[in-house]
């Protein structure tokens, strides 16, 4: 799990802190559009490996963002889903996806010189 490094500067110093991860914002999206079971998230992400995904799941259940249920099943099933939190962080997160779409054009092309090999 991640170092969380204590009191926060401000608001967006503390909503930065739950989102970092290069998968969290992913699965926010994910878990938006209806609830999952880990194996759906896993092949939806397909660079994501399996440690990971459950590190940052963890970590979004443990901010309250994500809600685990695991329903008494043989084989055991879990499924995860937004909380209100994780639904309203989704909202917020909405005008800086408006931005990347704007501004994607640019940064597709601008990316090698940003993010030498």
């Amino acid at each position: 799990m991640s170092a969380r490094k204590g009191p926060y500067e401000c608001g967006l110093d503390a909503a930065v802190d739950v989102i970092d991860g290069k998968w969290k914002v992913l699965l926010l999206w994910a878990l938006a559009q209806r609830p999952h079971r880990f194996g759906e998230l896993r092949r939806g992400l397909p660079k994501i490996t399996e440690k990971v995904l459950t590190q940052q799941l963890r970590e979004l259940e443990a901010d309250g963002i994500v809600h685990r249920e695991v329903f008494p099943h043989v084989p055991p099933k879990v499924e995860y889903s937004l909380t209100e939190a994780g639904t309203s962080l989704n909202e917020a997160l909405a005008p800086l996806g408006a931005w990347g779409r704007a501004h994607m054009p640019h940064l597709e092309a601008t990316y090698p010189q940003r993010h030498p090999a």
